[in-house]
């Protein structure tokens, strides 16, 4: 099995920040939609946090608490430990990601961190360890005169392109930073669309991989900065091309072995990976909202756009939900194709995590790949072969979720709550707006 983080002690953690010379400590948080929040505190206190953790006000973090009960602390985590490079000499500064705690001294229940800890534990149990690897896409837009972003690409490159790549420096500065922080890159590239680019990290366990996408964004979006432009992770933000999703591979180890490959099996697929895929496809409409979770989501997940639309899984059609690409031994993966870059990363690999679980306890037998491309297909073939379609909408996506005992179970109520309330605000919001395309549509008209 890949190595997993390295481990520090606070010790270890005190010798490098004197070694490196840090002067300031960012101490990281996460509200409950993914957004990076962060304390700033000088190296002079960084045992004392280590000890005894950082209070903060959790009332002013978006869905964490109430005034009556606002008195949180931020605890940093020894082995997330890691220099920001593009800092030096009297600002030279390093990140920690935080455990949150509540006025009681108990895990707060409300922290993203900590729903992903529970699935985490849920699959130790079980003995097994989760595995994921992220395909990462965003877009760099160009920036007005006051740093404002505007709607016009960085480039007008397509995928894999070299002479029309404008985006290409920065994702070698990115590239260069991740790899500095010690967050190992497996590739990088321009995507189809234009100003469109991914970069790719090497898989590893679930936590570590979520705390290192939630640090990535501030690299990508610091980094674009840099280069006076703007990165966004806005799934759909140019009509008729393609969107930013983040495919992610997904792979269960037991023992030191990856449980999904059996050489014996049809596909070479193990029963835990057919289980698992099962459990996928089973709470697909369920865990949509949290994978896909904002309006603009749904713009992306249309016909045409090598985006899935339909709950079904495949060898190697990517017009399926789920893929399982070439490679087996250590290397068998399955590939889940919905969830975007604008998701709260702990949510996401929490709900991956558990609904592929219950797959597997439940024993979910996935009906038979389809290789067809689902998009061509017509009502009726697609009705013969089970396929169903994934929710169209947000609103769509939180009533499929607000009436899962899955997702319910795997959020915990305190999430649970103040997210589907936040993301209803968002769908009746965006409901009652008058949209330019029907003004153009309409006004002429009628």
């Amino acid at each position: 099995m890949p190595s997993e983080r390295r481990r520090l002690s606070k010790d270890d953690v005190l010798r490098k920040a004197k070694e490196e010379d840090v002067k300031f400590i960012h101490l990281l948080i996460t509200d409950i939609l993914g957004a990076t929040k962060n304390i700033t505190i000088p190296v002079s206190r960084l045992e004392k946090a280590l000890d005894e953790g950082i209070f903060f006000d959790g009332s002013s973090i978006l869905g964490y608490a109430t005034i009556e009960e606002s008195d949180m602390r931020a605890v940093p985590i020894p082995e997330t430990y890691v220099i920001i490079p593009w800092t030096n000499d009297e600002l030279r500064s390093a990140m920690m990601v935080c455990n949150v705690y509540d006025h009681k001294g108990r895990r707060f229940e409300g922290d993203p961190r900590y729903v992903l800890s529970r699935a985490v534990e849920k699959a130790k149990k079980l003995g097994y360890t989760m595995m994921m690897g992220p395909e990462f896409e965003f877009f760099l837009f160009k920036v007005d005169d006051d740093g404002n972003p505007t709607d016009i690409p960085s480039d007008y490159g397509t995928y894999f392109d070299l002479m029309r790549d404008r985006g290409d420096e920065v994702r070698k500065d990115i590239v260069n930073y991740l790899e500095m922080m010690g967050y190992r890159v497996e590739a990088s590239h321009h995507e189809v669309a234009q100003g469109q680019h991914e970069i790719d990290l090497v898989y590893t366990d679930a936590m570590t991989m979520a705390d290192r996408v939630s640090i990535m964004k501030y690299v990508i979006k610091r980094t674009a900065e840099m280069h006076n432009l703007y990165a966004t992770f806005m799934p759909k933000p140019i009509y008729g091309q393609n969107g930013s999703g983040m495919h992610t591979h997904l792979s269960l180890w037991k023992d030191g072995r990856n449980s999904f490959y059996d050489p014996s099996k049809k596909y070479e697929l193990s029963d835990d990976a057919m289980y698992f895929i099962g459990g996928l496809l089973r709470y697909a409409r369920e865990t949509c909202a949290i994978l896909a979770p904002c309006v603009n989501s749904y713009k992306r997940l249309v016909p045409g756009y090598e985006a899935p639309t339909y709950i079904s899984w495949a060898n190697t059609n990517r017009s399926a939900l789920i893929r399982v690409p070439a490679g087996r031994g250590d290397k068998t993966r399955i590939e889940l194709r919905n969830p975007d870059p604008s998701g709260n990363p702990y949510l996401q690999f929490a709900v991956m995590l558990t609904a592929g679980l219950n797959g597997i306890l439940e024993e979910i037998s996935p009906p038979e790949p389809v290789e067809k491309d689902i998009y061509h297909l017509t009502k009726e073939e697609k009705a013969k072969l089970g396929i169903k379609p994934l929710p169209g909408t947000l609103g769509e996506a939180i009533s499929e979720a607000m009436s899962s005992e899955l997702i319910r179970e795997t959020l915990g109520e305190h999430v649970f709550h103040h997210y589907f309330y936040l993301k209803k605000k968002e769908w009746e919001e965006y409901r009652a707006q008058v949209h330019p395309w029907e003004l153009e549509k309409y006004l002429g008209i009628l």
